[in-house]
């Protein structure tokens, strides 16, 4: 006995601190969440075999892609909106989840305003700050006004996107303060003078065609709405009228689905114990700056290698049929609702409780006493998130958009193939490795879910 109290000492002496989380990932971690990844991927598989053996055409609705129509008195309020934002982000409360701020960045734009537009359009094209602006400062705000001043270099594509949304997502994963009030305030005015000079130089539907990673992304997800002109359509359906795009808005797809899918990797043990890190002593964002940068460019390289080795795989297999470079242009499409499906899963959990501060900050944005929303004293709480029966329903959630996401990925992808002249065979040929690529991508999605994570 007295041994086995001296060896109790010992081990209590030697532990290291635990860091406090919500309990959601312990009642997840209780699941049977290895049954949950297979009968996803094999869901997944099994649609494709079902899928395959539609008509190509049967994807496709009554309404083509919308046609993004660039708003001006809606955009000067998005303009004045933000500005406002910025002036609290200086004056307001340091703490992020009191400052309205890096509430409104980080969850009504960067989650809210984003999974609207798979849903109804493309909203971000009428509130985007930037037109509105420009056509009060170029005089075209009652007709055509000047041409701008200078062309958008043909040889630049894609490159701007690929290289400012790279930027946007180290910022947000990897920069040790994100969230910090002042620090956000800064980078949007940066992002803004920025984005204004390329409208003002190369005029909206360039800069904002090409360049603005946002505008870009958001236009891309706005396709795969059930809405369109002419009327309701298949989700993912408006995918099927976007031009193919170049290799560097092929990158930039693939940029944008791995840096949500890193977001998630990075807190898990797994990718801790990699870079020799406790996970259960976190040091903070400081100490993981090199290793978090470095997995950030690996798991984009990672994805783009897998993408394109499984479509050069499938176009071999089939016969060469088409050009590599417009079969990979046309196929990113279907990473869309993937990449639609990962966001919701990835923030729904946050997203819920952060809602929540929004209505308080909201009440009292400066923090001077004022209850505009007459809320008097509202608590905010995660109570929902630490119960069984509430972290199934996020859970359940979570799983079934992941899943989804992959069977309208797969779709479109069947849609995008037998539009051509192939023969069904050399057509299931060519989808088959990018249909396998998705089912392990699917497996790798629901495992994150359920791994045992930091955050």
């Amino acid at each position: 006995m007295l041994r086995l109290i001296l060896g109790l000492l010992c081990l209590a002496g030697t532990a290291t601190p635990a860091l406090a989380h919500a309990a959601g990932r312990g009642f997840v971690m209780l699941l049977p969440t290895g049954y949950v990844a297979a009968g996803g991927a094999l869901a997944v598989l099994v649609s494709f075999l079902a899928i395959s053996a539609l008509p190509g055409r049967w994807l496709r609705g009554p309404a083509q892609a919308s046609v993004p129509t660039y708003g001006r008195w809606p955009s000067l309020f998005g303009a004045l909106v933000l500005g406002a934002l910025i002036v609290i982000g200086f004056l307001g409360p340091r703490d992020p989840a009191e400052n309205l701020l890096p509430l409104a960045i980080w969850t009504l734009w960067w989650v809210v305003i984003v999974l609207l537009h798979p849903l109804i359009g493309n909203i971000w094209a009428a509130i985007n700050p930037f037109t509105g602006l420009h056509a009060l400062v170029t005089g075209s705000w009652r007709g055509a006004g000047r041409s701008p001043p200078l062309s958008y270099p043909a040889v630049l594509s894609y490159r701007p996107a690929v290289f400012i949304f790279f930027a946007f997502a180290w910022f947000q994963l990897v920069f040790p303060a994100p969230e910090d009030p002042a620090i956000l305030a800064m980078v949007v005015i940066f992002y803004l003078a920025a984005g204004f000079a390329g409208v003002l130089l190369f005029g909206p539907a360039e800069w904002l065609g090409k360049a603005d990673p946002f505008a870009i992304f958001l236009r891309q997800l706005a396709a795969a709405a059930p809405i369109g002109r002419g009327g309701w359509r298949w989700p993912g359906a408006g995918l099927l009228a976007l031009p193919p795009l170049p290799a560097s808005g092929v990158l930039f797809v693939l940029l944008t689905l791995s840096a949500i899918t890193f977001d998630g990797f990075a807190n898990t043990f797994v990718w801790l114990s990699a870079i020799g890190i406790n996970p259960l002593d976190y040091p903070g964002r400081t100490a993981v700056i090199e290793a978090n940068s470095l997995g950030l460019l690996a798991a984009f390289a990672s994805l783009s290698i897998a993408f394109y080795a499984a479509v050069t795989l499938g176009w071999i297999w089939s016969g060469r049929p088409y050009p590599l470079g417009q079969l990979c242009g046309r196929l990113v499409y279907s990473l869309i609702p993937i990449s639609i499906a990962y966001h919701f899963a990835h923030y729904l959990g946050d997203t819920l409780l952060n809602l929540q501060y929004v209505i308080v900050a909201l009440n009292d944005p400066l923090q001077t006493g004022a209850h505009l929303l007459g809320l008097g004293h509202m608590h905010v709480t995660a109570s929902f998130q630490n119960t069984a029966s509430g972290t199934f329903a996020i859970y359940s959630a979570q799983t079934a958009a992941i899943v989804l996401g992959h069977v309208v990925g797969v779709a479109v992808a069947h849609s995008m193939v037998a539009d051509g002249d192939l023969s069904r065979r050399d057509a299931l040929k060519l989808e088959l490795p990018l249909a396998l690529c998705m089912v392990a991508y699917t497996s790798f999605g629901l495992w994150l879910l359920g791994a045992p994570s930091i955050a």
